[in-house]
């Protein structure tokens, strides 16, 4: 490395900048989250972001299975759960717009999720140290 280049542009073992990967951590939800984890490993950032992804998705899919199955118990009734639903979703898809967006913004380097990082970070942080 030259001293012209900076940290953020240094290349990974899957060839994508710091910058890249961290974005696309966030491009499917926890399943590229889980990808990033063990391809980012030597990064702290890269592994900081996947984390992240994988704690935030994983937690919103687990929210929408349970109220999927809840509103098919209710009936009629269901109709406000699965408005429920519906807010979680809009509320995860504008989340994960904004991480990306900040992801590419701060040029990979470790930044917690926008509204719901100060939640998801400490588990992030401890998921991202349990992968060597």
């Amino acid at each position: 490395m030259t001293s012209s280049q900076s940290p953020m542009n240094e290349a990974h073992s899957a060839g994508m900048g710091k910058k890249t990967s961290a974005i696309l951590s966030y491009a499917l939800g926890w399943l590229t989250g889980i990808i990033f984890l063990f391809v980012g490993k030597n990064d702290p950032d890269v592994k900081f972001h996947a984390s992240q992804s994988i704690v935030f998705f994983g937690a919103v899919s687990v929210v929408n299975i349970v109220l999927s199955i809840a509103s098919s118990f209710l009936g009629a009734l269901g109709i406000i759960v699965d408005l429920a639903g519906l807010a979680v979703a809009v509320f995860a898809a504008v989340v994960w717009v904004m991480a990306m967006v900040q992801a590419y913004n701060t040029g990979g380097v470790r930044a917690e999720l926008p509204v719901i990082g100060k939640f998801t970070a400490p588990y992030a942080d401890r998921l991202a140290g349990s992968v060597g």
